[in-house]
């Protein structure tokens, strides 16, 4: 059921060594009900003291809040806080109750339509409440309403607006709630939830009653197909990953959502209700059960504290948030983790366990046809189902699961556990619930023994190069805790989270991805902007060292050391394990060495300069080796994270791989160069058919070769156009904006006349104006002119918004560049609201004249900030260089930012004291935003991060 143990120490904080005492909510509404009877006595015959009143209701309500965080800060459950805070509602509510019906709408001798009662409902019904939820109440009258009921029912919900809570309400009666819940299944499960508040305890048994009889009585296939579409849909929403480093506590995938639908399916099919009753019903083991009540104990106690920090009903555990729910649950920093990362851990290893758990309720309901059966994945109904049989004896297929014989099947042979996967991967089947548990039960026979087996390797070997399924059973590998404990080394990146921006999944969740990618490249399915890694993927020789490449890129993240060079000597040692030679050992340590070097090379370096691709070629020697890099760097990518790999970054690595491709070939670059510019201006004069063929040959002459290749037709079709719009212009200046919809991201040209601070202003203009920029890309014309394009990301869902805000974006700049606007005050005033001091990221400058053979490239890296590219491009000026090209990268919070540049006469900047002075300069430009910091923590602020 759960991940080894082994690599579970992140559960286990540093606790408290006894939890204090909940506080007790008991006795509230009396002694309420006694201070509000002194303020009415005192009060005017006729003219209830309401704001006294309601005063009185918001001192207990705080102080009952003061008592729940003081309790959780003092280590204490998170079930025990929010049981409190709906007793404490609950209290608060009745005393409102008998408020109303004493001193405000008194009926003296009611009759038996004058019944009213009060029943919670949603979360408020499971007797939980987070301190920001929403109060949900059925106001249950009876099926003739009186006046009276209805004027105490909006009494109570305005004393409850007075208390600024947000309430949830309905008012019906029995026969309402009936008729609506059987056309609403939102309903259904509300009134499932109902919990009887105070009020004729007689119609709240009416309505129980007939809803079990009416309502639970029906179709139970239906409401559970409805409750599991329900949170698919919710689970999209949230993000569909339940490794996604900023998870939803309550809505993501393996958050408290996922737990309350488990329960609603069980009370509504099983009749439970209770979750210790889950045991008897058959549907959990005691063990289960105890795993259920830790999943939620641990989501609420982070829910409930969320909710305190942030002073809201902040679901999202963001990133300025983590470190310092990580410092008040008791984490440190421990095996090359920050606290941050090992409270995220445990976070992660806790979804997973819920993910278990949901698991294991849709199998008995599939048990019970209360659910449609399902394949292991949906897509699997469209493939071909192979006809081997199964291995006699140990296995059989049981409504499209694999299921083992009995309990001994891994203890006579423990190499079954790997058996299992690969039948799994070659039939395309799911495995059944019980035979999941069979092999959490047997993780320990994965001892030196079984990884030393030669069949057990060769059968992973075979579930890592399948064409079948290899992602999906590998995920099913790792939620089991056999990858972990079949390759240890890999146990220690499961359900790690790296503490920045850029990646969207926990480590092991990426790699699972990465090799995903790659299967879907070779069957075909791989995305449009890898085609170049589709195209080659079949002319490498070595497809198993790629996979397993892939598979351990980044399998020593976390380590003090680099990781890709801690990684390569685990290739060293895990290879000649898994049947491989000593030369292909080599080539997989090689790739996860230098995984990182295509794309840090695609992104931060000129390709147009011939020093470039040289260097590059010296280090990868040979074809093989620079098709294999390239797709492995194109699925790493792509595996990041959503729109991560777009069109930019793909047309910027099959430059590379071209480049390079005629170097290792022995060819000359400049004439292959030659060939594929001069491909690019017939391609580009075939998409401009209406242009004459002067009128195009004068365009050409317009652009450097390093356009030609660099830009994609689509960008070079938009900026011919504009650019003869600006023909003979005086002081040409125009912008155009397009939607990415491949990125995700907002594109916005600049045509202006070249200058030394005009990137300095664009980029302060785009920071004043709210624009975050991901990406530059910047050309020179022949004849003077800047074609900068610059990337933002996106504000707004619809199109035509962003396209509104986008162009108030391209007006904004307008301004600038005409000198309408002071851009340091308004770089200034944005940047009051920057989000960086989540993070810590010392800055470093690098300043490299191998790198080119004409320019000088300075290397900036450091934490991202609003304004930060004009500040760093407003140095350089300042320091007298010319920018002759500038790459943008950010990965997540950290800036990468290279710029070629040259001295006021055009050479290198070679001078030690020189260079010494523009780093001084550059650091400077990140020692206020350290320095903003530094006093954050010491306020108590965002704690620092190792």
């Amino acid at each position: 059921m759960h991940v080894t143990r082994a690599l579970d120490e992140q559960r286990h904080q540093a606790s408290p060594p006894s939890h204090p005492r909940p506080p007790a909510a008991a006795g509230l509404r009396a002694s309420l009900g006694g201070a509000i009877d002194a303020l009415c006595a005192e009060a005017k015959p006729g003219a209830p003291p309401r704001a006294a009143v309601v005063e009185r209701l918001r001192a207990a309500l705080a102080d009952g809040h003061a008592a729940a965080r003081a309790y959780l800060d003092a280590g204490g459950k998170g079930m025990a806080c929010a049981r409190y805070l709906s007793d404490l509602e609950d209290e608060i509510i009745g005393a409102i109750y008998d408020y109303v019906v004493r001193f405000v709408y008194v009926a003296d001798n009611p009759t038996f339509a004058e019944r009213l009662t009060i029943v919670a409902v949603g979360g408020y019904g499971r007797g939980t409440l987070a301190p920001g939820s929403d109060i949900d109440l059925l106001f249950l009258l009876p099926y003739k309403q009186t006046p009276w009921g209805e004027s105490v029912v909006e009494a109570i919900l305005y004393i409850l607006w007075d208390l600024r809570q947000k309430v949830g309400h309905s008012s019906r009666s029995v026969a309402e709630c009936l008729r609506q819940a059987r056309a609403d299944v939102t309903i259904r499960t509300t009134i499932l939830e109902a919990r009887f508040i105070l009020g004729s305890a007689e119609l709240y048994r009416e309505l129980t009653t007939s809803f079990e009889r009416e309502i639970m009585r029906g179709d139970t296939r239906a409401f559970v197909a409805a409750k599991l579409a329900e949170r698919d849909q919710r689970v999209s929403r949230a993000g569909s990953s339940r490794y996604l480093v900023e998870p939803n506590v309550k809505e993501g995938k393996g958050g408290l959502r996922d737990l309350h639908t488990l329960f609603w399916i069980a009370k509504y099919v099983y009749r439970v209700r209770e979750p210790e009753e889950l045991v008897a019903a058959g549907l959990f083991s005691s063990a289960e059960l105890a795993l259920f009540q830790r999943c939620e104990e641990f989501l609420w106690r982070v829910r409930c504290m969320l909710h305190f920090l942030t002073g809201r009903a902040e679901e999202r555990l963001s990133f300025d948030m983590q470190p310092t729910l990580a410092a008040r649950f008791g984490y440190h920093d421990r095996a090359g983790l920050s606290r941050t990362e090992r409270f995220m851990k445990h976070y992660f290893l806790v979804a997973k366990d819920v993910g278990d758990l949901t698991a294991i309720v849709c199998a008995a309901l599939e048990e019970r046809e209360a659910k449609p059966r399902a394949m292991l994945d949906r897509v699997l109904g469209r493939l071909k189902r192979r006809a081997q049989k199964l291995p006699a004896g140990d296995f059989s297929v049981d409504h499209d699961r694999v299921r083992v014989a009995d309990e001994q099947v891994f203890e006579r042979d423990p190499v079954n556990i790997l058996r299992l996967f690969s039948i799994a991967d070659r039939h395309a089947l799911a495995i059944h619930p019980d035979a999941v548990r069979a092999v959490t039960r047997a993780l320990r026979r994965i001892d030196a023994n079984l990884r030393a087996d030669k069949e057990a390797n060769r059968l992973f070997l075979d579930i890592l190069t399948s064409h079948n399924m290899t992602e999906i059973v590998l995920r099913r590998m790792n939620e089991t805790g056999v990858l972990g404990r079949f390759i240890p080394e890999f146990g220690r990146i499961v359900a790690m989270m790296q503490f920045n921006m850029y990646h969207h999944y926990t480590v092991d969740e990426h790699l699972l991805r990465a090799v995903g990618a790659l299967a879907a490249l070779e069957s075909g399915r791989g995305p449009a902007q890898a085609a170049l890694a589709a195209d080659i993927l079949p002319t490498i020789a070595n497809r198993k060292a790629l996979y397993l490449g892939l598979l351990l890129h980044d399998i020593a993240k976390g380590r003090k050391e680099d990781h890709s060079h801690a990684g390569a000597r685990i290739a060293h040692s895990l290879c000649p394990r898994l049947g491989f030679t000593p030369a292909e050992t080599d080539t997989v340590a090689w790739l996860v060495q230098h995984h990182l070097l295509m794309s840090s090379i695609a992104q931060s370096r000129d390709l147009s300069d011939r020093r470039t691709i040289e260097n590059f070629a010296a280090s990868v020697q040979t074809m093989e080796r620079l098709k294999m890099l390239l797709v492995l760097t194109m699925c790493d990518i792509y595996a990041v994270g959503p729109g991560v790999l777009d069109a930019w970054k793909a047309q910027l690595l099959n430059v590379l791989y071209w480049e390079t491709e005629v170097v290792l070939g022995g060819g000359h670059s400049a004439a292959d160069r030659k060939s594929r510019v001069a491909f690019a201006k017939e391609e580009l004069r075939a998409a401009l058919g209406e242009w004459g063929a002067a009128e195009f040959d004068a365009y050409a002459q317009r652009h450097y070769s390093a356009y030609w290749l660099k830009a994609d037709l689509p960008r070079k079709v938009r900026h011919a156009r504009l650019l003869r719009e600006l023909n003979n212009a005086q002081a040409p200046l125009a912008t155009t904006v397009d939607l990415d919809t491949k990125s995700g991201a907002v594109e916005l040209t600049v045509v202006a006349q070249d200058h030394r601070r005009l990137l300095s202003i664009i980029a302060g203009a785009c920071a004043a104006s709210g624009a975050n920029i991901v990406d530059a890309h910047i050309f020179t014309t022949a004849d003077g002119l800047a074609l900068d394009t610059i990337f933002f990301s996106r504000a707004f869902p619809l199109d035509e918004d962003e396209t509104r805000r986008a162009r108030r974006v391209a007006d904004y700049i307008e301004k600038a560049l005409r000198g309408e606007i002071a851009i340091s005050e308004a770089v200034a005033a944005r940047s009051a609201k920057d989000r960086s001091l989540a993070f810590d990221i010392a800055p470093d400058i690098v300043i490299d004249n191998s790198f080119s053979n004409v320019a000088t490239v300075i290397e900036v890296s450091g934490l991202d900030r609003v304004g930060l590219l004009f500040d760093l491009t407003n140095a350089i000026s300042n320091l007298n260089l010319n920018i002759g090209s500038a790459h943008i990268v950010t990965f997540g919070e950290r800036a990468v930012d290279s710029f070629y540049v040259t001295d006021l006469t055009g050479g290198k900047i070679l001078s030690a004291s020189r260079q010494a002075t523009i780093k001084r300069q550059l650091l400077e430009v990140f020692a206020p935003a350290r320095e903003k910091r530094a006093r954050a923590r010491e306020a108590g602020g965002t704690p620092a991060q190792p």
